[in-house]
């Protein structure tokens, strides 16, 4: 027997945009495109593998969920599975790898796999969090768009922190089909206001100025135009809203920002690397006010590795086998820094 988890999930972000347009006209736009978005996910002529993402979602069984605890480390969800039942629900968000952000825990104690499924994800996303959270204004009865929220872990973890709506965009139709396999478990435990819409930051419409709270975490080395990327941040705060914004950095002054020549710790769609005072220096530009770094640390291969659930390569092939200070191209080791700013 399938379970009809996705389109629920779809009916509750509806009228939650519904809702909001009430209070906010310009959320209009969002419901008009909103078919448009939920169908180009499924559609196989675009993503190759959407029915059967689709498929592995809708064929997780029903259980009975104990309790949902959105604010620890490991998201967990409290159930006491069947053998069959674990057995099922483990083949079928295997089908749904690789994991890269979490990690969650589906039944049984926290880190049991023998009665429970851990989801030991790649990144250890709560660390980041544990380095976020404490500087973030209040989270409580705020609206939130997470930007490239991947599969939606540290939206839960918003929505855990007391988030009246959070609203997360990623254009990958896997973290959306893992979303979903994630929001089949919870339920309505979170009041459904975590929601996933999979698109891209510049496919929403410009200046709707929804949110109090905007993250974007591990975007803007993604895209060509950093100062674009950070305008259309800008554009979807309220006035007086929170930007935090987490990415990677270079040691340096204020006019130092290093453009890899090719890949970077083997990535080929890195463009951009500024110092911490050249970051702070774009985000003023941007007219953004109030700017300041809370965080810089240096990922270590304990937080991004390769795990049961993420066997591709990981960190610890990116670096450079003999000075892990360097990526295997030559440059510094990945950085990241985490500014928050005002509108």
């Amino acid at each position: 027997m399938l379970n009809d988890t996705i389109t629920h999930a779809e009916r509750e972000l509806y009228l939650t945009l519904l809702s909001l347009a009430q209070q906010q006209p310009s959320a209009y736009e969002w419901l008009t495109r909103l078919p448009t978005w939920l169908n180009a996910i499924k559609d196989k002529a675009n993503y190759a593998h959407a029915p059967a993402y689709q498929a592995s979602v809708a064929r997780l069984p029903e259980i009975t969920v104990n309790n949902v605890d959105l604010d620890n480390d490991v998201l967990t969800i409290a159930a006491n599975l069947s053998d069959s039942e674990r057995k099922q629900t483990l083949a079928l968000l295997k089908q749904l790898m690789p994991w890269r952000k979490g990690p969650f825990q589906i039944g049984g104690q926290i880190g049991d796999d023998e009665s429970g499924i851990k989801i030991d994800t790649e990144w250890h996303s709560d660390w980041k969090w544990q380095r976020v959270a404490p500087h973030l204004g209040t989270l409580k009865g705020r609206r939130v768009l997470d930007v490239g929220g991947g599969s939606g872990y540290h939206g839960w973890r918003m929505a855990g922190a007391g988030a009246e709506t959070v609203i997360i965009i990623d254009p990958s139709c896997l973290f959306y089909h893992q979303f979903m396999a994630i929001r089949h478990f919870v339920g309505a435990a979170d009041h459904y206001k975590t929601h996933y819409i999979p698109v891209p930051l510049e496919a929403l419409p410009e200046h709707s100025q929804l949110f109090d709270t905007v993250f974007s975490m591990g975007v803007l080395y993604h895209r060509q135009s950093p100062f674009e990327h950070l305008q259309q941040l800008k554009g979807q705060l309220v006035k007086g809203g929170e930007l935090v914004l987490e990415t990677l950095v270079i040691d340096g002054d204020a006019n130092t920002v290093l453009v890899p020549h090719d890949r970077y710790a083997q990535m080929n769609n890195v463009y951009f690397l500024p110092s911490v005072d050249a970051l702070i220096g774009w985000l003023e530009k941007a007219g953004f006010s109030e700017v300041r770094c809370v965080d810089v640390a240096v990922t270590s291969t304990e937080e991004q590795r390769k795990t049961e659930w993420m066997t591709y390569h990981s960190l610890a092939d990116f670096l450079d086998p003999s000075d892990a200070s360097k990526t295997i191209e030559g440059y510094p080791a990945p950085k990241r820094a985490t500014l928050i700013a005002k509108k």
